[in-house]
């Protein structure tokens, strides 16, 4: 069972109230057959622990990795997987359509 929007969001604000660094990620546009719908939330610690899902699992891992560096950097990234897109398929979306999707840290 997926969390909830509440449970992605206090999480978030859990683990800063805890001094943790986090980064929200959150899907801004779908194309075609997309496996979450926009405003499907995943939130990162610093540690790389996260709650939540933009795929419904295929791209996770990939959007984790650019939270670690959002994090460190704090420079938001607009990250797009599709079909078409080489590392959408290494990392699994093969459903046919293609997700953009918003990372910034939380301040």
């Amino acid at each position: 069972m997926l969390a909830s929007d509440d449970d992605i969001l206090s999480k978030a604000q859990e683990w800063k109230a805890n001094g943790k660094a986090v980064a929200i990620a959150t899907v801004v546009e779908t194309w075609g057959s997309a496996p979450r719908p926009v405003g499907s939330h995943l939130v990162i610690d610093g540690d790389g622990n996260f709650l939540g899902s933009v795929s419904g699992g295929c791209v996770e891992g990939e959007v984790v990795s650019e939270a670690t560096d959002v994090i460190a950097d704090g420079k938001s990234r607009t990250l797009e997987f599709g079909v078409a897109d080489e590392a959408a398929w290494r990392v699994g979306l093969s459903c046919g359509g293609r997700i953009r999707v918003y990372v910034e840290r939380v301040d």
